[in-house]
């Protein structure tokens, strides 16, 4: 069977954070900045991947784990790009 996979492509603007980029797009910093090999802040006019995996954002609090989140540490991991979590921290579910 033919799989077809969708790719999309974003240019940072100037001033833009990997934040920012992240919660227009509905994705996880740590999935963005892993796919797209960044260690820091994006540079203004590099073309960033999004990643197909989206969903809604939520900040973690007191008692949240991978698995009540997201069902799975796999899945949280595949919405997420990381496999841990701290309170306050912003992930998709």
């Amino acid at each position: 069977m033919l799989r077809l996979e969708w790719k999309q492509f974003y240019q940072v603007k100037e001033g833009q954070t990997l934040r920012e980029i992240a919660r227009a797009f509905c994705v996880s910093e740590f999935l963005l900045a892993g796919l797209n090999g960044l260690q820091g802040q994006p540079a203004t006019g590099m073309v960033l991947q999004i990643p197909v995996e989206r969903g809604n954002e939520y900040i973690v609090r007191a008692g949240d784990t991978c698995e009540l989140l997201c069902g799975s540490i796999e899945n949280f991991r595949k919405k997420n790009g990381v496999g841990f979590l701290y309170i306050g921290m912003r992930v998709i579910l």
